[in-house]
């Protein structure tokens, strides 16, 4: 875990690691393994190799690798790499063309969809 100078940290979880359970961080996580259970930390990047199977509650979310469970935050970024399988609320979304994605998008003030970019 290194500090940055905002004095936010950060924590990444290796591409060998399998973790069962839910798992809480006030840190931001770069995640390259597997976790079975729920995410729950202020910034989330995944990596393309890493599977998530649970779901994820952040500020902002950015997705290369596969999800399966529902997805809550600010910020969400689904990269061409990325396979999403659950619903998704957000306050501003983008998707990359390429990108697998299977669920419900919703903001989560009950706008309409200004919020959404689609990249390709």
């Amino acid at each position: 875990m290194a500090s940055r100078s905002n004095d936010s940290s950060f924590s990444v979880l290796g591409a060998d690691l399998v973790l069962r359970g839910s798992l809480r961080a006030e840190a931001d996580l770069h995640i390259d393994g597997t976790i079975e259970g729920d995410v729950v930390c202020k910034s989330l990047m995944q990596g393309e190799a890493s599977t998530i199977k649970g779901s994820i509650t952040a500020e902002s979310v950015r997705l290369s690798g596969t999800v399966e469970g529902p997805i809550e935050a600010a910020q969400v970024v689904i990269l061409r790499t990325a396979t999403v399988r659950g619903d998704v609320r957000y306050d501003a979304l983008t998707i990359e063309q390429g990108a697998n994605v299977e669920g419900h998008f919703a903001r989560r003030d009950g706008a309409g969809s200004p919020g959404l970019a689609l990249l390709g």
